[in-house]
Parts: C-alpha cells; sequence; structure tokens
C-alpha cells in the first residue's frame, strides 16, 4: 500500500501564502536552496527532516501554473517507473512524468480517472 507522504499547495502570491499558512496554522516555512519552492514543515520532524508522529506529513508550496492549479497529495512509492505503469493500466493519464528534484529523489504528477491532479515520490 502507497501512503501519502507529502502535500503541495500553489500560490498566486508566495508572501501572502506563507503569511496566512503561519499565521493561521502555524506552520514553519522555508525555501530550498536553489528552487522556487517553500517547505511546509506541519509537525515535528526528526534530525533528517522526516514527522515523528505517525501518520503526520509535511509539505510544500510553489506558484501556481498548469497543471497545478489546486492542493495535490503525494504519494511516496519504491520505483515511479513501475508506478506510472500501473497508473496508466488502471485508467489514469501522467501529466508530468518522472523527473530528479536536486539529489533527493524522483516526482511525477498524473490525473486519476476522475480528472484529480496526484503525485508519486520516489526517494535517491
Amino acid at each position: 500500500m502507497d501512503k501519502v507522504v507529502h502535500f503541495e499547495v500553489p500560490f498566486e502570491d508566495g508572501d501572502r501564502a506563507r503569511t496566512f499558512y503561519r499565521e493561521a496554522f502555524g506552520w514553519q516555512l522555508g525555501s530550498v536552496p536553489g528552487m522556487e519552492y517553500t517547505m511546509a514543515t506541519t509537525t515535528d520532524t526528526d534530525d533528517q527532516g522526516r514527522p515523528t508522529e505517525p501518520g503526520a506529513i509535511n509539505g510544500g508550496m510553489f506558484a501556481r501554473e498548469q497543471p497545478f492549479t489546486g492542493p495535490v497529495l503525494i504519494m511516496g512509492v519504491d520505483d515511479i517507473d513501475d508506478k506510472l505503469a500501473q497508473i496508466e493500466k488502471a485508467g489514469g493519464t501522467v501529466a508530468v512524468p518522472r523527473q530528479p528534484v536536486g539529489d533527493m529523489g524522483y516526482c511525477a504528477y498524473f490525473h486519476d480517472t476522475e480528472g484529480n491532479l496526484l503525485g508519486i515520490w520516489q526517494n535517491a
């Protein structure tokens, strides 16, 4: 079973969005060096940045652009290429193929059979 491991929230105005989530929910927000991406820490983490509370996840924020028009859930998988093949076999469509994310891992995005945009993540 693949678990939800991350979420992403697109924004129109980064400063406004960061202020909102910081003030409304107490999230800790920080930029990722070399990327136009804000990490959103919503729960306590260990020294490797992983949530310490079972079931808790952290996420990120970035500028809204197609196909990222609404919040996205990201599932952790062992092999992105295999999972994309399973997704297509089940009736989903690839929206953004496998791509590296620095030296951390790989991501890809897909539309489910209902048109929702979701993502998958494979650690490096």
